[in-house]
């Protein structure tokens, strides 16, 4: 019965989502667009509006998933066992994100956006990505989507919290924006590089990658943020070629892409 009861709920916090989502632009909510409020901030992370269509691709991907995860089927699947109860709160932290960012108390969504990450994270580690073979039905609609979407809030997470300080005002130390910008570039590059060296996944690092030329192309006349960020993209898809060729010995990688 817990089992039945952990599906619905999934199948719910999925389709509130999407639909918090799509009416927060639709209505909009609070007279405000999320895209509108994010290009208040003057700040370098974020990609050009285009890039936000990734949206369409997690939102088909979640369907996928809460579908596969209501079968009958899939009631004793251990993976969705394990998982099912954080997809459920990654679904709450991301609704709460879109009312928090709306009605314009920016120092919350990072609370919000942090929990959102956090529970994508557990959900990733606990699908076991990166030591268990699954049927192709699993890996695409399962794995896959939970890759895309991981990956673009890395991402988000990234830009919220420049927002946020841009909001707080804060002078970053003294130190040029576009240094700072050079800064999150690399940690974005160490994450992507540890991510494809333990899991070697395809999904993931094309994400980064869309959002990354997203950037270097709504900054195009800013060269010192321009071209550091091409290079990260160059280096980033460097990172997954050469995990296809260094594995650590004993470790099984399966792609989620």
């Amino acid at each position: 019965m817990k089992d039945t009861f952990r599906q619905i709920s999934v199948v719910l916090t999925v389709l509130a989502t999407i639909i918090v989502n799509i009416l927060a632009n639709a209505l909009p909510l609070n007279g405000l667009n999320t895209g509108e409020i994010s290009d208040r901030f003057k700040v370098y992370f974020v990609p050009a509006g285009y890039v936000f269509s990734i949206w369409g691709i997690i939102y088909i991907g979640l369907i996928a998933y809460a579908i596969y995860q209501a079968l009958p089927s899939q009631r004793q699947n251990p993976r969705l066992q394990a998982t099912g109860w954080w997809v459920s709160l990654s679904g709450l932290a991301n609704i709460a994100w879109i009312f928090l960012w709306h009605y314009e108390q920016f120092p919350l969504t990072l609370i919000a956006m942090l929990g959102l990450l956090a529970t994508l994270i557990l959900t990733y580690l606990r699908l076991n990505t990166d030591a268990m073979p699954v049927s192709t039905a699993e890996k695409w609609a399962v794995r896959l989507p939970f890759s895309v979407y991981l990956g673009w809030i890395t991402v988000a997470t990234v830009a919220n919290v420049t927002s946020v300080l841009d909001y707080l005002n804060w002078d970053g130390f003294g130190i040029a924006p576009e240094i700072w910008m050079g800064i999150m570039l690399a940690a974005v590059l160490v994450i992507n590089a540890l991510m494809n060296y333990t899991r070697r996944d395809v999904a993931f690092t094309m994400v980064i990658l869309w959002a990354l030329a997203g950037i270097s192309i709504k900054h195009a006349a800013v060269a010192e943020v321009a071209i550091p960020t091409w290079i990260t993209f160059g280096l980033v898809a460097l990172t997954l070629a050469a995990a296809f060729f260094l594995r650590r010995p004993g470790l099984k990688l399966a792609s989620a892409g």
